[in-house]
């Protein structure tokens, strides 16, 4: 049986060391301000084998959400649009992006005792609608499925 703790460390490292932002796993990061990511687990589903057998595919979808924030130095700005956009793009492309030529993951995503055999949007509903708003946020969904190694 593939655990999931091992994804969701592996995940949100990942996140950080290719953005450069903090990740908070559920929660806001201790001690920090926006900008930030959000990380939540949301679904699993397992296939293949039958579940006796601890050898099945696993397939698990996270939330990523962008949180963007006032900028420090001016006294009441907000979150913009913007932000939490170029945000999104970056998450999109830390998770999805490809070496265009060889076709390897941009970052791989090393998970103790699994492969990671797949990784999809599964949705984006997008930014927050408010521009007025102190902080902003834009959601994705991202699928990523595993077979033992």
């Amino acid at each position: 049986m593939i655990a999931r703790q091992p994804i969701t460390m592996a995940l949100s490292a990942l996140l950080a060391s290719s953005t450069g932002m903090p990740v908070g796993r559920g929660r806001k990061p201790a001690n920090t301000i926006p900008p930030y990511y959000l990380l939540y687990a949301v679904t699993a589903q397992t296939s293949g084998a039958p579940f006796t057998d601890m050898n099945e595919d696993l397939a698990v979808v996270y939330q990523v959400t962008s949180i963007s924030g006032p900028d420090p130095s001016r006294p009441n700005s907000h979150g913009v649009a913007d932000q939490a956009e170029l945000m999104a793009d970056e998450a999109r492309t830390a998770i999805l992006g490809r070496d265009p030529a060889t076709g390897l993951w941009l970052y791989p995503l090393i998970v103790p005792g699994a492969k990671v055999i797949g990784r999809t949007l599964d949705t984006e509903p997008g930014g927050s609608s408010d521009p007025a708003d102190a902080i902003m946020s834009y959601v994705q969904r991202f699928r990523f499925d595993l077979t033992p190694a």
